[in-house]
C-alpha cells in the first residue's frame, strides 16, 4: 500500500519516532569510544587531533544535510501520490548529488584542510595528526553524503527500523574497528580514521541493500525522468531553503557560544554543560519531527487534508509528551548531570543558577521542532526559510537587549526569544499550509 489512503495514527507515529531516537542515541555513544580509545594512548594531542578532525569534516559534511530533509520530504509525497518513478528517481538524484559532492571535497581537500587550519588553529602537533586522521577520512564523504539521502528515502517510505538497523550496524562495527586497530594493532590515530572510513563505506552498502527494493524496476535507469529539468529545478529550490535555513540556525547557536565567551570562563563552562541539554532534545524530538515528515508529505501526495491535520496534530502531541519529559528529567536530575561533567565549584554553581533555562528551553522549544517536520514534509521550505530570517532577527534584537542588561540570564532569554519565535512564525502561516489542499 502506498500510505496515500492509510489512516494515520498513533501507532503509526511511534513507530517512526521510537526507531530515530534509539538510533540517536549510538550517536553520542561512538564519540565517547572514540575519545576514550584514543585517551589510552596516554597524551593529549591525538584527543585533540580526533576532536578538531571531527569537527571539521562534521562541518564540510553538514553543509550537504539537506539532502536528507529534502529527500524525505519529495519522496514522501511521490509515495503518497503512488508516483512509484518518481519515489525511485529522487534517490537517484540524491544518490548522484552526493557522490558529486564527494568528490569535489576529495579534490580540494588541501585548500579546504589549510582553510579549516586557518579559521582553527591548533598546535604543530596536534595539526600534524590531524592532518592524518582527515587525510584518511575525507575519502569517505561520498559514503557520509550519499548516506542522507539512503536514510530521507527510508524515512520517507516509514521504514524506521532499517534506519536504526543501519546505524546500529555502523555505529557498532566502528566501534569494534576502534578497539581492534587502535589498541590490538597499535595504529594510534591512523587506526581511528581507518575505522571510521570502513564503517562509512559498509554503512552506504548496507543502505543500498536496504533500499533495493527502488532497484527492482527499470525507473533507477531512466536517465529523461532522473535528469527531468522541471523537477530537478524544484528539487534544488526545495534544498536551497532548506540549506539557507539550516545555516541561519547554525549561526545563532555559534552566536550564542561567541557572546558567552565575553561573560567569563565560568559562564561559558556552565553553558557549554547547559547546552548538553539542548542536544539531548534534538535527539529525542527529532524522532517525532520525522514522523510529521513522512506522514505530512504522504498526506500532501495524496491531497489528503484530514490526514495531513492527522498527522500534524500526532506529532505536536508526542512531541509536546516528549518534551514535557525531558524538561522534568533536566529539573530533577539537571545538578548531578552538572557535578558529573565538572568538579569546578564555581562551573557547578553557575550551572545550577542557569539550569531552569535549560529545563524549560523542550516546552519553548517543541513546536519549532515538529512545525520544521511538518513543512519540510510538505515542501513548504520557502515560508519555512522565512520562518527563520523572522526568528533570527527577533534573537538579534533580543541580544542587543538583553544581554547588556542581564547578562548570562539574557543570553539564555534570547535564546528563548529565537525558540518561541521559532514555533510562533511557523504555526501562523500552518493554516494556509492545510488551505493548498482544499
Amino acid at each position: 500500500m502506498s500510505g496515500s489512503t492509510e489512516q494515520v495514527t498513533h501507532r503509526r507515529v511511534l513507530a517512526i519516532a521510537l526507531p530515530i531516537v534509539l538510533s540517536n542515541v549510538t550517536v553520542p555513544i561512538l564519540g565517547a569510544v572514540d575519545t576514550g580509545v584514543v585517551g589510552r594512548l596516554g597524551e593529549a594531542a591525538p584527543i585533540g587531533a580526533v576532536g578538531i578532525g571531527a569537527v571539521i569534516l562534521a562541518t564540510f559534511y553538514w553543509v550537504f544535510g539537506f539532502l536528507r530533509m529534502g529527500t524525505t520530504g519529495l519522496a514522501s509525497q511521490a509515495r503518497g501520490a503512488g508516483d512509484e518513478g518518481e519515489t525511485v528517481v529522487l534517490l537517484i538524484r540524491g544518490l548522484l548529488i552526493a557522490f558529486a559532492a564527494g568528490g569535489v571535497l576529495i579534490a580540494g581537500q588541501l585548500g579546504l584542510f589549510a582553510a579549516a587550519f586557518a579559521i582553527a588553529p591548533a598546535s604543530a602537533e596536534v595539526e600534524a595528526l590531524s592532518r592524518s586522521y582527515l587525510t584518511i577520512r575525507i575519502w569517505g564523504a561520498p559514503a557520509v553524503i550519499a548516506l542522507y539521502a539512503v536514510t530521507g528515502w527510508l524515512i520517507a517510505q516509514e521504514r524506521a527500523r532499517a534506519v536504526l538497523v543501519l546505524q546500529l550496524w555502523m555505529n557498532g562495527l566502528n566501534i569494534v574497528l576502534d578497539l581492534w586497530f587502535v589498541l590490538g594493532l597499535g595504529w594510534g590515530i591512523e587506526g581511528v580514521a581507518v575505522a571510521t572510513l570502513l564503517a562509512e563505506w559498509s554503512g552506504l552498502f548496507l543502505g543500498l541493500w536496504l533500499c533495493r527494493s527502488a532497484f527492482a524496476g527499470g525507473y533507477w535507469r531512466d536517465r529523461a525522468r532522473i535528469f527531468d529539468t522541471a523537477r530537478l529545478r524544484h528539487m534544488m529550490q526545495v534544498n536551497a531553503d532548506i540549506m539557507v535555513r539550516s545555516v541561519l540556525l547554525t549561526g545563532s547557536f555559534t552566536a550564542f557560544l561567541f557572546v558567552a565567551s565575553d561573560l567569563g570562563d565560568v559562564n561559558l563552562a556552565a553553558n557549554q554543560i547547559l547546552l548538553q541539554t539542548v542536544e539531548i532534545t534534538a535527539f529525542a524530538l527529532d524522532g517525532f519531527a520525522f514522523a510529521a515528515e513522512a506522514l505530512v508529505g504522504g498526506a500532501i501526495g495524496a491531497r489528503n487534508r484530514r490526514n495531513l491535520r492527522r498527522a500534524s496534530v500526532l506529532a505536536a502531541q508526542w512531541g509536546v509528551g516528549g518534551a514535557l519529559l525531558l524538561s522534568l528529567g533536566f529539573a530533577v536530575a539537571g545538578p548531578w548531570m552538572i557535578d558529573l561533567m565538572s568538579t569546578n565549584p564555581e562551573v557547578r554553581a553557575a550551572g545550577r543558577v542557569f539550569l531552569p533555562w535549560a529545563a524549560v528551553a523542550p516546552l519553548l522549544s517543541v513546536a519549532s521542532y515538529i512545525l520544521d517536520g511538518i513543512y519540510i514534509g510538505a515542501t513548504w521550505t520557502r515560508p519555512m526559510r522565512q520562518a527563520m530570517i523572522q526568528s533570527v532577527a527577533a534573537y538579534a534584537i533580543a541580544l542587543a537587549l538583553l544581554v547588556p542588561l542581564f547578562g548570562n540570564h539574557g543570553l539564555w532569554a534570547a535564546l528563548m526569544v529565537l525558540n518561541t519565535m521559532r514555533g510562533f512564525t511557523l504555526g501562523w502561516r500552518y493554516p494556509r499550509l492545510e488551505a493548498t489542499l482544499g
